[in-house]
């Protein structure tokens, strides 16, 4: 698969998608990896329904007997994705203007009891128990756009204690125990540190956390922003002399614990309404956990009624002081759940058939890939679009007619 025959077949759009290919699969070593990584990304992008290398396979003009090179490429080859997705943040990061980092979670309902991850969950929202894989996928946001640039499959149950399991779905020691709030410190921890990614708010949804004070304050001890919404029951420190321990919903409770700020919105069809949000007179902070206090730090409180008075208040905890720009930023978790839809629907989160923790992992690394590509590579039809913002399809480009050659290993 050579990058001269893309850039003949599509001298606009092909050229932009091989570039964007070359930066982003710089880290593979052999060439035989970057070309089936072209094609698995190419699938993604534009093979309707499931994507499972079979299927995809089928596709023109992939030919038929791609389907064994592109299973050997997820589930087989042993490349490392970490590479690949922090070029992918950085891609995103040098050619939008990232507001956000925020975290949602993904279920992936499966059958049988092999495949890595897997486990009987009962669902918080409907009470039903499902089979699942369970994850979640962190995003950097910039404007409407949320982008998925790392992964983490959640183990739990026989997949944190059973060895043999463990070995033959290839999961690392490092992998042992972690909750979702583990994994949420870890890779804010990894963030922290490259230059090249911008320091930004993490907005999270926490209501339904068990360890809510205990993210606040890995991210209190990077030094981290926050908007996060948590549940009314939450507990925190309130009082500068003699802190007294209540619960979000308790203190908002006191009309002389918060001060009124009415926002206008525009609805659906040109009408602006009054929004009224309550925002806490002083600062609070999470009961400390251990001994001292961990590097916590001090928070407002925000709490947003429902406006036609049918559902229970929300509350967030925040650094940022300004009303309006904490809840801009709050709408951030809303677009990561839109977003995590469309890779349901489109881009086949759902469709790894694999049984290895590497493979889950390779498959979501290239879901990113084929998201963020067809996000950000787009055709200059119009001189005015940049090619890098458009996000205009990806359909002028195709990888070549022939058989794919070389072990992807």
């Amino acid at each position: 698969m050579s990058s001269s025959y893309l850039r003949a077949v599509a001298p606009h759009n092909g050229a932009y998608m091989q570039t964007f290919m070359e930066d982003v699969f710089r880290a593979f070593q052999r060439p035989e990896q970057r070309r089936w990584a072209q094609a698995y990304l190419w699938a993604l992008i534009n093979v309707s329904g499931k994507k499972t290398p079979s299927r995809m396979a089928r596709a023109k003009p992939l030919p038929p007997a791609a389907a064994h090179g592109l299973h050997q490429f997820i589930n087989g080859s042993p490349w490392d994705w970490a590479p690949v997705r922090r070029r992918l943040a950085h891609y995103v990061a040098e050619n939008t203007t990232p507001s956000a980092w925020t975290v949602a979670e993904l279920i992936i309902p499966k059958r049988g009891e092999h495949s890595v991850g897997v486990h009987q969950r009962t669902d918080p929202m409907t009470g039903r128990r499902l089979n699942c894989q369970r994850a979640l996928i962190f995003f950097l946001v910039s404007g409407t756009q949320c982008y998925p640039v790392e992964w983490s499959l959640l183990l739990s149950g026989p997949w944190g204690s059973d060895r043999e399991r463990r070995r033959r779905a290839r999961i690392p020691g490092s992998e042992a125990g972690h909750t979702p709030g583990d994994h949420v410190i870890r890779y804010a921890a990894e963030v922290a540190v490259q230059p090249r990614l911008p320091r930004l708010p993490w907005v999270l949804d926490l209501t339904h956390c068990d360890d809510a004070a205990g993210v606040l304050a890995g991210l209190a001890r990077l030094r981290a922003d926050v908007v996060c919404e948590v549940h009314p029951g939450q507990l925190v420190l309130s009082g500068a002399q003699l802190p007294a321990l209540t619960t979000v919903g308790a203190l908002m409770e006191s009309r002389h614990s918060r001060q009124t700020h009415v926002l206008l919105r525009q609805h659906p069809g040109g009408r602006v309404l009054p929004v009224p949000v309550h925002a806490s007179v002083g600062t609070v902070g999470p009961p400390r956990p251990g001994n001292g206090d961990n590097g916590s730090r001090p928070y407002r409180i925000l709490e947003r009624p429902d406006p036609d008075g049918r559902q229970p208040p929300r509350y967030w905890l925040t650094t940022e002081h300004r009303v309006e720009e904490a809840l801009r930023l709050a709408r951030s978790h809303t677009m990561a759940l839109s977003t995590v839809a469309t890779l349901r629907q489109r881009f086949g989160v759902l469709d790894f058939e694999g049984r290895s923790f590497p493979g889950w992992h390779h498959h979501m690394t290239m879901v990113s890939a084929a998201y963020i590509g067809q996000r950000l590579v787009g055709t200059p039809s119009n001189p005015t679009t940049s090619p890098t913002t458009s996000g205009a399809p990806l359909g002028a480009w195709t990888p070549p007619p022939v058989a794919l050659v070389g072990a992807p290993n």
